[in-house]
């Protein structure tokens, strides 16, 4: 069940959950704000609690509307694109057999029959930086799971608006944004452990960053690498 508490100039989205502590976010692109509480509580110990956080929200908000978007993709001839944070030219080639992706070392290769246009230009490469993020992911995930000593049970790779992962610990399973094949790998890295410390720790509590802090010291500084990236063009609303 959701509602709108009104602040002013200020809407913030409020969705009741059969959880124990309130929870913040701040979303992209426009610095959207919803706030996740247990079912119980009154909509005015919301209202302080949000109230307290404002200056906080507001940073947030004046990060994200400061921070670059990427250009619209067209899939064209020359086209930057990215893998692991390292920039790559696309080149059109026309092709009589199965379409394809192909990686060299300064360029991306797509190899597409004639009359291929933007849309399945667009959804031959989503298919290609889903399978890249897989293979990037494996070792990750066989590293952290034992260092952690925790087990995913599944781990799904989609398209996100909002996120960069998330973790459902009752069930435990992972979501991690197909997005992150373009950003650097240790991006990636930091996710997947902040996923994974969450099968441990659900909340971002202090047991939470603990963990965090001794398995992976420098995850705040990674943290603000991936924050300061351009987002993503594609549809970043709900």
């Amino acid at each position: 069940m959701s509602a709108v508490l009104d602040l002013g100039d200020l809407a913030v989205e409020v969705v009741r959950k059969p959880i124990k502590h309130l929870h913040l976010g701040v979303y992209p692109p426009d610095g959207r704000v919803r706030v996740a509480t247990p079912e119980r509580l009154s909509l005015n110990s919301i209202r302080l609690f949000v109230i307290g956080k404002l200056p906080w929200i507001r940073q947030q908000q004046k990060r994200m509307l400061a921070q670059a978007r990427a250009p619209a993709l067209e899939y064209v001839e020359r086209e930057s694109h990215f893998l692991w944070g390292r920039r790559y030219l696309l080149r059109i080639l026309t092709t009589d057999r199965a379409p394809a992706v192909v990686l060299r070392a300064r360029t991306i290769d797509l190899h597409v029959r004639l009359g291929f246009g933007a849309k399945q230009r667009g959804e031959l490469m989503e298919r290609w930086y889903r399978d890249e993020l897989r293979r990037g992911l494996q070792p990750l995930l066989e590293k952290w799971q034992r260092l952690l000593n925790v087990k995913a049970e599944r781990v799904y790779l989609q398209r996100m608006k909002t996120k960069w992962g998330s973790c459902n610990p009752h069930l435990g399973n992972i979501r991690l944004n197909t997005e992150l094949a373009r950003k650097p790998l240790e991006c990636l890295e930091y996710i997947v452990v902040h996923e994974l410390v969450h099968l441990r720790e659900p909340d971002h509590g202090p047991r939470f960053v603990a963990l965090m802090d001794s398995a992976l010291p420098g995850w705040r500084d990674l943290r603000d690498v991936l924050n300061r990236l351009p987002l993503n063009h594609a549809d970043w609303t709900y």
